[in-house]
């Protein structure tokens, strides 16, 4: 595990640099090349490949945890972006064959930033033509995050039998489309739209077989990954409104003292319920059922980010949506990343899983 005041130095060095590239126009180019100077993204891959196994090994997930909690109290856009690299560096681990993995160990050597983009246009969405030995593109990704950042991604194309799984060049600015990212938080992240239109591969470029990305526990049991960037973003606004209060001598307010409480049980209990999940759902020959652990962990902590910015507003009042200020960034980044694909779809998985075994999550 990484020392807790090595985090603590790269948290404060990131937070520096973030009200710089928060705008639509900005750039996290610095920031990943301080992420890359530090080894991080080489050590999202396994051991066997030279890396220290974040997030592709079991060995690695308690590490992972915590640096993705780090990066996600320092800035969002860099915990969106290094999630992403590391469920890519997991996916190549899990399901490419060995000349896959060597190509992509030797790419993130280099320091290259991989991504995972699976949103399709809803009028274009992405597809491929075998033509012998090569693979002809079309259509457009769009949510796509690190827009000049990745220089690889995996992309998901639609077929009879689930979702195939590309490895594809996305370094091509002509077809970068940053319009198409019209929000208002994660303006860092450097989303919007890329055209695969035209695009030719060799068919090396197909990674495993259909089905394989939704395959568990790895696809959805790996939600524990952003999870732990969420509530990194609730611990720091968590922090914020404890020192606000006292400084301005206000935490002894029975009332204040109520919300420090609530809001300090919840972080607390999420952060439980995600260090049990990522144990389990990256262990060695785990089940199956074990993603039904990240997601209820991801309902427990989206309801303790919620409670969280809640409670900072009523703690603070117009303090905490100063613009500019560290909390209206965190609460505006937080607030849309905690917008995950259906999410009712995700609480009905869960349960199935718990009515289908007649178990409480313990023996999950």
């Amino acid at each position: 595990m990484r020392p807790e005041a090595d985090l603590l130095e790269i948290e404060t060095r990131l937070r520096k640099l973030a009200p710089a590239s928060d705008r639509q126009d900005g750039t996290l180019d610095e920031e990943i090349a301080l992420l890359t100077h530090l080894g991080w993204l080489r050590a999202c891959m396994p051991i066997r490949w030279g890396g220290d196994g974040w997030g592709s090994e079991p060995v690695g997930a308690l590490d992972a945890f915590n640096v993705l909690r780090a990066l996600g109290r320092a800035n969002l856009s860099v915990a969106r972006l290094f999630e992403g690299h590391m469920n890519a560096v997991k996916l190549v681990a899990l399901y490419g064959g060995d000349p896959e993995q060597r190509k992509v160990a030797e790419v993130v050597e280099a320091g290259a930033l991989l991504g995972v983009w699976g949103a399709d246009d809803p009028h274009e969405p992405v597809r491929y033509e075998n033509r012998g030995e090569r693979l002809s593109l079309s259509g457009k990704k769009r949510f796509a995050s690190g827009l000049g950042l990745v220089r690889k991604a995996i992309v998901t194309v639609a077929t009879e039998d689930g979702p195939q799984m590309l490895l594809v060049p996305t370094d091509d600015p002509d077809r970068f489309d940053h319009s198409a990212w019209a929000m208002d938080a994660m303006r860092a992240t450097q989303s919007g739209r890329y055209d695969f239109d035209g695009i030719e591969l060799d068919s090396s470029a197909l990674l495993g077989a259909p089905g394989d990305y939704h395959r568990e526990p790895h696809f959805e049991g790996g939600v524990w990954r952003y999870c732990a960037a969420h509530l990194g973003a609730a611990e720091a606004l968590y922090s914020e409104m404890l020192e606000h209060l006292v400084q301005n001598n206000r935490a002894d307010d029975i009332d204040q003292q109520r919300r420090i409480f609530a809001a300090g049980t919840a972080i607390e209990t999420a952060r439980l319920w995600l260090v049990r999940a990522a144990g389990e759902v990256e262990a060695a020959g785990a089940k199956p059922e074990k993603a039904a652990l990240s997601l209820m962990a991801r309902e427990v902590t989206e309801d303790a980010c919620r409670r969280v910015a809640e409670t900072i507003e009523r703690a603070m009042g117009i303090p905490a949506h100063i613009g500019g200020s560290f909390t209206d960034r965190m609460l505006r980044d937080l607030r849309l990343f905690l917008c995950q694909a259906a999410p009712d779809a995700k609480r009905n998985r869960a349960a199935s899983t718990l009515i289908g075994r007649r178990a409480r999550p313990e023996h999950l």
